[in-house]
This record gives C-alpha cells, structure tokens and sequence, in this order.
C-alpha cells in the first residue's frame, strides 16, 4: 500500500486547515471516539486538552512526514509500542480510524469531499497496518 501524490497533497492541504482549529478538533475527536466506544474512556486518565494537543502534535509529524514514508515507519512503530503499554489492541485502529474521519468530516464540512475522504482512509490505513504490527 503506498500513497499518491495527490493524496498526499490532500491530507496535507486538509489538515492545513483543521490546525487553527487544533483544541476543536482534538475534543471533537475524543467525543466521536467515546460515542463510537464509551468504554475507551476508561483507557484515557489523563487531562484531556494536554492529550489532545499530544494527538494533534503526532497527527501533525505524521502528515507533515508523508513525503518521506521510510523516515516515519519508524516514529510510528515506536508509538505503537507507546500505545501497546496503554492497552491499545488491534481492533482500537478501527475505532479511532473512524473517529478521526467522523471528526475531519466535522471539522472540513463540504470541502472534506469523498476523494478528500478517500485519500485520509488510505493514509490512516497504512499508518494503521504500520502500528498493527507492533501489537501482535
């Protein structure tokens, strides 16, 4: 699974624009991800505007790094490792993939179109099946 160049240029264009919004769309995505699965709340003891400005630093680096895949396999298996110890399983990348589509789709409104829509899918999956690996 690789990315294009336009749909690079898509998440990246995209999420240029949900930065000014970075404290909304962190709790956006907190509260999207706890109506999916009210339980993963139990998973998240800590403030969360501080763990919000942490998941909008990471999403940050990893849309920032796209055009360079090799560099971020690395930074993303180490976070994995991080989110091993919190207790993320597998079948979590699903949830906070949906979570994070719901939010965008929030946050963007029309202009988070469907190939928009498609181009996030594909690079949250390979960030995923990158993360994946590190929990098994």
């Amino acid at each position: 699974m690789s990315l294009s160049a336009k749909q690079i240029h898509l998440v990246q264009e995209s999420f240029a624009k949900v930065e000014p919004i970075a404290e909304q769309a962190a709790a956006i995505f907190y509260q999207q991800l706890f109506a999916i699965d009210p339980s993963l709340q139990k998973m998240f003891q800590h403030d969360m505007k501080a763990q919000g400005k942490m998941l909008m630093s990471t999403l940050k680096l990893a849309v920032g790094s796209l055009n360079d895949l090799p560099k971020l396999m690395p930074v993303l298996k180490i976070l994995a490792l991080r989110h091993v110890d919190y207790g993320v399983k597998n079948e979590h990348y699903t949830l906070v993939g949906n979570a994070l589509l719901r939010t965008l789709k929030i946050g963007l409104g029309d202009s988070f179109n469907d190939e928009t829509r498609e181009a996030w899918t594909t690079t949250y999956r390979l960030m995923a099946k990158v993360m994946k690996t590190e929990t098994v």
